[in-house]
């Protein structure tokens, strides 16, 4: 990260200068000025954005930066985090990242110049520098939900596999053998987990994955929507699409409708990610519930550790299927599950 020497160099003034500028003194020259703001433009500068965090004195305040508010699961989580903070003491700020890393860093940068006692994050992508030098700096920090492989901070998340495993062995037992997925990012920890787990989960049972059973989406019901619609155009349509994300599902639930077919007669669904509207749709949705209220209260214990000069340590906690009707199942024998 540049630091206020390097801004300093590049707009050829003083350090002092440079505060000045930022600090919107009226004794600097408009030609200095724009020397100086320009260099913190192109250099990327954000004055104590790191820095900030290494202090003494407390603000008793999260930070809190989802993928995307308007998804369901990140709403039940952001409450959580904010029940579980209130109760310790501490208030939480939340950014909204819409599943866009430029936004994240936004986000991350903004809340660290507030003066943040600690920051928790479900990232957009693995790539952030950002997040990796405000870890290495000493911020404290825990992700939740997703991760970035090489940042040494805690992790709270749940575990889906054997919740996959659960769920190809009830579509195997309903009778299903074309099973497709509709997969979050790749540049996703859970978008590259989940295929793999639907993937692993297949081969045991001697099923396929074939490239063309294989959506790119993106978390939001409009890929779900797209990739369904282009699963429905194969010469050989999958039996079942199993959507990775609760927005995906009901995007691929549009498709089917709009082409005036039923689920699951035409069509079967599954979802990760339940949500309570799943319930009501018609037919409810089969789906892998974590235990977000669990994750989100979890997160904020394992940051407070941390705050407080305690080892948050990383939790795992089980996802779990529950059965509905979306894939064929039986109404009665199903009905305490839904």
């Amino acid at each position: 990260m540049a630091s206020i020497k390097d801004v300093a160099a590049e707009a050829g003034v003083s350090v002092a200068t440079v505060s000045r500028v930022l600090n919107d003194h009226p004794s600097v020259s408009a030609a200095a000025r724009t020397r100086v703001l320009a260099a913190v433009e192109t250099l990327g500068y954000r004055p104590n954005a790191v820095a900030r965090s290494l202090r003494t004195d407390q603000t008793h305040t999260l930070g809190l930066v989802i993928s995307d508010v308007l998804n369901p699961y990140f709403t039940e989580l952001a409450r959580s985090v904010e029940e579980e903070a209130r109760a310790l003491g501490y208030s939480v700020i939340i950014g909204n990242a819409d599943e866009r890393p430029d936004l994240q860093d936004h986000h991350v940068r903004n809340l660290l110049d507030r003066r943040i006692d600690g920051l928790l994050v479900s990232p957009t992508d693995g790539g952030s520098p950002l997040m990796l030098d405000a870890a290495r700096a000493g911020t404290p920090m825990v992700f939740v939900d997703r991760w970035i492989p090489g940042v040494d901070v805690p992790v709270v998340r749940s575990d889906g596999r054997a919740a996959v495993r659960d769920l190809v062995a009830h579509l195997y037992r309903l009778g299903h053998r074309r099973l497709a997925i509709i997969a979050g990012p790749a540049a996703t920890t859970t978008g590259r987990e989940r295929v793999e787990a639907f993937r692993e989960a297949l081969g045991a049972y001697g099923l396929p994955l074939p490239d063309a059973y294989i959506g790119q989406g993106d978390f939001q019901a409009e890929s779900g929507r797209r990739v369904t619609e282009g699963f429905l155009d194969l010469a050989e349509p999958p039996e079942v699409v199993f959507a990775a994300d609760n927005l995906m599902a009901l995007g691929a639930l549009d498709a089917v409708r709009a082409r005036g077919l039923r689920v699951p007669d035409d069509l079967a669904l599954a979802a990760f990610d339940d949500i309570r509207w799943f319930v009501h749709t018609d037919p409810p949705v089969t789906a892998i519930a974590q235990p977000t209220g669990e994750l989100g209260r979890a997160a904020v214990r394992a940051l407070v550790d941390r705050i407080e000069g305690r080892p948050g340590e990383s939790v795992t906690l089980p996802a779990r299927l529950v059965v509905r009707r979306s894939c064929g199942e039986n109404p009665v024998t199903n009905r305490s599950q839904s």
